[in-house]
């Protein structure tokens, strides 16, 4: 802890920081007129054709970075190779942009078997701090993942919804409460639209989806 520590992607002295302020300057960023709902860039900041045709179940989405060289390493580090002082680093990045007021804080749920192999689920080390800085209930057993699906990844973009459909369970009343839905990456949507829809059939308010990393 004394030491100075190695920036995580290009290895210079960074101190007690886990990137060189080179590498995080270099960062790619979303531009600042994206849609509202789910963050895709468009021109000022106006509501986008898909969202506009079939509005997502959540209400808006709020990411920190573009789904991109190199946070795409930083997100594979995280998940695959258990770095999680780059949960921190995210969750610090996702609590300097615009979080709406909410009452409750969901990270996404891996299915068991899922959370067996990796040993730890990366949206709930991404809620955890976001929840302690705002001082908001971290709802950990709310909302599960009942169906352990294929990854999405390894899906074309028109078969992700149809391989988390009814993926997800939640076993409370949510009455009414206003949500932040909390992963490490947005991509098509598909998985956090379907786990929006349950929630709000069982009674969520508005829903924020909140990503570390948007793919445009």
């Amino acid at each position: 802890m004394l030491l100075p520590q190695s920036c995580l992607l290009c290895a210079a002295d960074c101190g007690n920081a886990l990137l060189c302020p080179a590498c995080h300057d270099g960062l790619p960023r979303l531009p600042d007129t994206r849609c509202p709902r789910c963050a895709l860039p468009t021109p000022q900041g106006a509501v986008c054709g898909n969202c506009l045709k079939q509005a997502p179940h959540f209400d808006a989405t709020v990411a920190a970075f573009d789904y991109a060289f190199p946070v795409d390493k930083l997100v594979q580090q995280l998940k695959y190779a258990h770095r999680l002082a780059v949960a921190d680093f995210f969750a610090n990045a996702l609590l300097r942009e615009e979080l709406p007021s909410v009452e409750l804080v969901i990270p996404l749920p891996l299915s068991n078997s899922r959370l067996r192999e990796r040993g730890f689920n990366q949206a709930v080390e991404i809620a955890r701090p976001i929840a302690r800085a705002l001082d908001l209930l971290l709802a950990l057993t709310s909302c599960t993942r009942r169906v352990d699906t294929a990854p999405q990844a390894m899906l074309p973009w028109k078969e992700r919804r149809k391989n988390v459909k009814n993926a997800f369970e939640c076993t409370v009343d949510l009455g009414g409460r206003s949500l932040l839905l909390v992963d490490d990456v947005m991509t098509t949507g598909a998985t956090l639209d379907e786990c929006a829809r349950v929630l709000k059939d069982h009674g969520a308010g508005t829903i924020c989806c909140c990503v570390t990393a948007r793919t445009v």
